[in-house]
């Protein structure tokens, strides 16, 4: 370290150990007050759950923030960062490197770092940015930053140059109860640890918006389970597995997911027979709207979640909506109420549940619907469509004939 030396180090030394681990920032929770410790217990929770299957890991918090420290040499921290990231209430995540020791150890830590980064040869442009969280070491952050730089300069002349603006990397440095360096930040979901926002029941289909919905409630915090309604054989079994993909692929996101699937085959061809044609739609979507709240009730969801949008089809006008939500008490969530299209098939592929919602496979809705429906539908017409049913009878029916997938 001939390179250090000339750089103020005026003996020699040998690198402290070093501990690989995970920093987890914080992100709302912050703001939360005196509740705050309520919201940071949910999620180191939340966290532990996740990485119950990758690895062993001690989860605590420690400054403001938390961090994630395997305790098997052989841990997948790749997985591990992954696992994290999709946890809401995190901002990002970082995997760092810790040890003892004063700024000539710094610097030295750094320029080992470096030379992993820069191994393969590359020319790259850096910065160093600190933050001293200890304010009784000695050398305040501007400081730490230019001898870290220095440092990193002179033991690389060839390969590094120092770019503010726009560099190729930047090299961070924290000084706390311990000293960490890192260069990767990867962006997390944001929102509020689920389990801090109640319960909701999901309805769930196969098309784009339900999973997105499902998504975007669980970044509020909201522990979610989903209902799906299935008329085999007028739509597949194939069907049926899209969407129990779809959960699925929620589940990173929002934790373990109950799914219901309803047999609602025999309910459906009862409201085709029974039903004005162009009802049909509407008469559907409060049947269904009465097994979900019933069912939501007996698992202590205090809200359903939908994936509707105003105006996208004809039972999502304003006066469709009026309709169809007046047949239940609780209250319905339809986080995508004014997103347009694109925004949500822009959120479906950032989570992954894009690919999976395209698949050709139709789901009850789409089978049964009506050529012209009715788009201004009154609570009379929506009454009057209903008069030759019993309703009690199909939701009762609907309610006993459900299967339950855990994910």
């Amino acid at each position: 370290m001939e390179d250090i030396n000339k750089h103020g180090i005026d003996k020699p030394l040998e690198l402290a150990a070093t501990e690989e681990l995970i920093l987890i920032r914080l992100g709302e929770i912050a703001l939360k007050g005196m509740n705050r410790g309520k919201f940071e217990g949910q999620l180191m929770r939340n966290i532990r759950n996740r990485l119950r299957n990758i690895g062993k890991f001690e989860v605590n918090h420690s400054q403001s923030r938390v961090w994630a420290i395997p305790l098997d040499e052989d841990a997948d921290m790749a997985a591990a960062l992954d696992a994290i990231s999709k946890v809401f209430g995190i901002v990002s995540v970082s995997p760092v490197r810790s040890f003892h020791g004063d700024i000539d150890q710094i610097c030295l830590q750094a320029v080992e770092y470096a030379r992993l980064l820069l191994a393969d040869g590359r020319k790259m442009s850096f910065k160093v940015e600190s933050r001293r969280g200890d304010k009784n070491f000695p050398l305040k952050s501007p400081e730490i930053c230019r001898e870290v730089g220095a440092a990193l300069l002179l033991a690389y002349p060839e390969q590094l140059t120092v770019d503010v603006n726009n560099p190729d990397f930047v090299f961070y440095v924290e000084v706390r109860d311990l000293n960490y360096i890192y260069h990767t930040v990867i962006k997390a979901q944001k929102g509020l640890p689920v389990g801090m926002g109640g319960r909701g029941m999901l309805l769930l289909s196969g098309g784009i918006d339900s999973p997105v919905a499902g998504y975007m409630m669980s970044s509020r915090g909201m522990q979610i389970e989903a209902i799906y309604f299935h008329a085999f054989p007028f739509t597949s079994n194939q069907a049926k597995e899209k969407v129990i993909e779809l959960a699925r692929l929620l589940t990173p996101y929002a934790g373990s997911i109950r799914l219901h699937v309803v047999n609602f085959t025999d309910i459906q061809l009862k409201i085709r027979d029974d039903s004005p044609t162009d009802m049909i739609t509407i008469v559907m979507r409060r049947i269904m709207m009465r097994i979900a709240e019933r069912l939501a009730i007996s698992r202590g969801c205090k809200a359903l979640i939908t994936g509707e949008s105003l105006g996208q089809v004809a039972s999502q006008t304003l006066e469709g909506l009026v309709t169809t939500d007046h047949v239940v008490a609780c209250p319905v969530f339809r986080p995508l109420i004014g997103m347009d299209k694109d925004d949500t098939v822009q959120l479906a592929r950032k989570i992954g549940t894009f690919e999976t919602s395209i698949l050709p496979y139709e789901d009850c809705c789409t089978v049964f619907v009506a050529k012209h429906p009715k788009t201004h539908p009154s609570l009379a017409h929506a009454e009057e469509a209903e008069a030759a049913l019993d309703i009690e009878a199909l939701v009762e029916q609907g309610l006993n004939d459900i299967e339950v997938i855990d994910l």
